[in-house]
């Protein structure tokens, strides 16, 4: 995944009423008027973004007579999957090393684990 492509992804994903928006969509797709209900927010505002999910991947657009609904792009998300893996694994890793310690300083060690 390209940095530029990762940063768009977690511009878009920065902002709450973008979030909303998405967990909205999880549950299929919607119309702007839809999407705009549960906002105090005018019709423009809720497409500008949904505009910046759209340049991030993460939503599509559809033509359907007079309305667009909004989709869910299932793998918009998963670049920022992978790249979240990596640090998950780090502070899994690390938390297993700090679950080890503090169990020899239960045991009375109060060196920790040797290494």
């Amino acid at each position: 995944m390209q940095s530029d492509d990762l940063s768009a992804k977690f511009a878009a994903l920065a902002d709450p009423t973008r979030r909303a928006i998405l967990a909205r969509l999880c549950e299929g797709e919607a119309s702007v008027n839809a999407l705009a209900e549960p906002f105090a927010m005018s019709l423009p505002a809720v497409s500008k973004h949904l505009k910046v999910l759209e340049k991030a991947g993460l939503i599509t657009r559809g033509k359907e007579a007079q309305w667009r609904p909004a989709r869910l792009e299932p793998m918009g998300l998963k670049g920022v999957a992978e790249w979240l893996e990596h640090y998950r694994r780090y502070w899994d890793s690390s938390f297993d090393r700090l679950d080890a310690y503090l169990t020899k300083i239960q045991e009375g060690d109060p060196h920790g684990p040797s290494n």
